[in-house]
């Protein structure tokens, strides 16, 4: 027992299986090495899940849990909100690599296949199942073969029932960089990506079944997304990918490192190859959850018993009565929140240097959001994005580096980063919050976030996901 990181560790010794174990039957000799391993396997595993700060958690959990079920239960122990978009990352630090699992996959095969250079990470990823939702941002009519033959006349429902059909062929098809094997230098090939495997051509474009040399299988190898700096590996551009052997000691050398043109096309390879290994379990998984939220009801909430008890009072007399007219009580609400507006606003400039040094709530209590990340950097805040799946709408806020006294919004539009600077301006010794030189103000970034989650404004696209960091 030893404590690491502020986390209580338990170090477990398993025994060693004998060398002669070569068969996976069960034997009814109690003595088996066999019956010995199922017995281990069923029994409750330790695994361990970091999140994005560097802390670690310890899990006792059953060998049939699934990445959703532990997802489930994270989300319960650090209170978050369980909204279908939390996963776990097989991520290995020193190759720079990482995937999601897939919630259907047992958390426990996935850990023995790692082996000692792998670990867990727990984060959100609003891109997991965003092509259910719209495939025509994943699959470039170029890219999928189908497409160019129909000129482009199928329609989405299509498009996807084609990968989760068995039946169907679908094909991806484009150019690729591939690292040569023990070099640093990478060749561009023509490949097409099929239920048997990845293919490259050996002449140029062709489809031939003479010109097509197997890259790798779908059914005993992952894709993963390399995480690592583009000189590490000295990639022709940013967008690397790589095919990694799911068995547990796999050599480096057995790593398929390959390279896209744009986002676009990396994406869409990786979308492909998900689908094509997983087929209908990724729809189970992404209509799952959905399937077991209650039905939205047509009828208005009803207000609670302390609710109905309330009364409206007027004590503006020596003696207060109750207000019976419902038009006079609304007048009343209306005129105390106005008066209440006016002394706290007299309340944030009294007493202050000058408007903009003011110390006021609306001036620090953006920080208790959680799309709010302080000092970061612009290539921390893209880092983040990245990771949390790019998608539309997905979006943070931070301080600005260029200006001390301003903010910016990082927004997330057709898997691009954009960033907007937010500005203050003063107005009647007040502080406002601007995104459009000051047409639309704010008195805090708390509305102004709220108005742009409802009215897309100026800016390409609405909030609609804020990025989020976890601690376990």
């Amino acid at each position: 027992r030893k404590r690491e990181n502020g986390v209580c560790c338990l170090d477990v010794k398993r025994p060693e299986l004998p060398h002669a174990l070569t068969t996976t039957s069960v034997s009814l000799d109690r003595t088996s090495p066999s019956l010995y391993l199922c017995r281990s396997l069923s029994a409750p595993q330790i695994v361990k899940v970091w999140s994005e700060d560097g802390a670690g958690k310890v899990l006792e959990i059953l060998a049939e849990m699934t990445a959703r079920d532990v997802c489930q239960l994270l989300v319960y122990k650090s209170h978050c909100l369980d909204d279908n978009c939390w996963t776990l990352v097989e991520h290995y630090p020193l190759l720079g690599l990482e995937r999601c699992v897939e919630d259907h996959e047992l958390v426990v095969q996935v850990q023995l296949s790692m082996g000692s250079e792998g670990k867990f990470l727990f984060r959100k990823n609003f891109a997991k199942y965003e092509f259910f939702r719209n495939p025509l941002n994943f699959f470039p009519e170029q890219m999928v073969a189908w497409c160019q033959e129909s000129n482009g006349s199928i329609p989405p429902s299509q498009l996807l029932q084609n990968f989760l059909d068995s039946s169907s062929c679908p094909e991806i098809q484009g150019h690729l960089y591939l690292r040569e094997t023990g070099r640093r230098s990478w060749k561009k090939l023509y490949m097409f990506l099929r239920r048997s495997g990845l293919y490259y051509s050996t002449k140029g474009t062709s489809k031939e079944p003479r010109h097509l040399q197997l890259l790798a299988d779908l059914e005993d190898n992952n894709m993963f997304t390399a995480v690592t700096a583009r000189k590490a590996h000295n990639a022709p551009t940013d967008y690397q990918f790589s095919i990694k052997p799911s068995k547990a000691r796999s050599e480096c050398k057995e790593l398929k490192m390959l390279c896209a043109e744009d986002e676009q096309s990396r994406t869409c390879w990786t979308t492909a190859f998900r689908l094509l290994k997983h087929g209908i379990s990724l729809y189970h998984n992404y209509t799952g959850p959905q399937s077991k939220k209650p039905p939205l009801s047509s009828h208005p909430p009803q207000r609670s018993v302390s609710e109905n008890s309330l009364v409206a009072m007027d004590f503006s007399g020596r003696t207060g009565r109750v207000i019976d007219n419902p038009a006079e009580a609304q007048s009343a609400a209306m005129e105390e929140g106005q008066s209440w507006r006016k002394r706290s606003q007299r309340l944030n400039v009294l007493g202050s240097p000058g408007p903009l040094h003011t110390p006021s709530l609306s001036a620090v209590i953006h920080r208790t959001q959680l799309w709010f990340h302080g000092r970061i950097v612009r290539e921390e805040a893209q880092r983040m994005m990245v990771q949390q799946g790019q998608v539309d709408g997905l979006f943070l806020l931070r301080d600005s580096q260029s200006n001390p006294k301003a903010f910016v919004l990082t927004l997330c539009h057709h898997q691009k980063t954009k960033h907007f600077q937010i500005l203050p301006y003063e107005e009647e010794g007040q502080v406002f919050f601007s995104l459009d030189d000051g047409a639309t103000k704010f008195t805090d970034l708390i509305h102004l976030v709220d108005f742009y989650e409802l009215n897309r404004g100026v800016l390409p696209c609405r909030l609609k996901h804020p990025c989020t960091a976890v601690a376990l």
